[in-house]
């Protein structure tokens, strides 16, 4: 695919997010970890109706290459959006190649009481000596990839690639992968919240 059809797909996709207030900007988020911010992912949005991600799931993998498609034998998500996103993209995946292709399995990582992530010893099984492909949400960090891609390889898999919905370009891990994002978006600074200027101004916390 062409760098203008890669461009103009992504563009499409930030507006559509948009639109459909999965991506909403220029408010004032209580991200539930003592920050604030402008910008937030409603996922609740994005997956309360099963047509949306199925459309967004499908642009996104119009920017994956061909040979990753070919490749990917398992594809795994940390609950809950991460794990949605996986499993529709583990469907749409095996419309792209031929009926005789190996159908394509699918991985959630659920979370702990602790906060962690891990595997049932099911999926363990499942992953060993497996490419996997790991899908979320939102690439923040790209802590939660990483911890995702550490339990892949202690359970045999090899990760080919991460994926996202939505890519906030504040990255501060890189796991030696490819990552494919759908859209790309430069998100303001966050605030702590007790330094936060859109509280000190009196803006209302923005409430969906």
């Amino acid at each position: 695919m062409s760098v203008d059809r890669q461009s103009d797909i992504r563009e499409k996709a930030l507006k559509d997010l948009q639109q459909s207030e999965v991506l909403m900007l220029g408010g004032h988020f209580d991200y539930g970890n003592l920050y604030h911010g402008r910008v937030y992912l409603n996922a609740h949005q994005l997956f309360r109706h099963p047509s949306t991600i199925w459309r967004f799931a499908q642009d996104l993998i119009d920017l994956l290459p061909s040979d990753l498609i070919q490749r990917t034998e398992v594809v795994a998500g940390p609950a809950t959006g991460g794990a949605l996103l996986a499993h529709t993209i583990a469907g749409l995946l095996d419309s792209r190649r031929s009926l005789t292709h190996p159908p394509c399995s699918f991985a959630p990582f659920n979370v702990e009481a602790a906060g962690g992530l891990a595997l049932r010893p099911f999926y363990r099984r499942e992953l060993a000596g497996k490419r996997v492909l790991l899908a979320d949400d939102v690439r923040n960090t790209g802590e939660t990839f990483a911890r995702c891609a550490a339990l892949v390889r202690e359970s045999g898999g090899t990760v080919l690639a991460t994926v996202e919905i939505y890519d906030r370009l504040e990255a501060l891990r890189d796991l030696g992968v490819p990552n494919v994002a759908l859209a790309e978006y430069k998100a303001p600074e966050n605030y702590k919240a007790e330094d936060c200027p859109l509280c000190k101004a009196g803006t209302p916390i923005t409430r969906f």
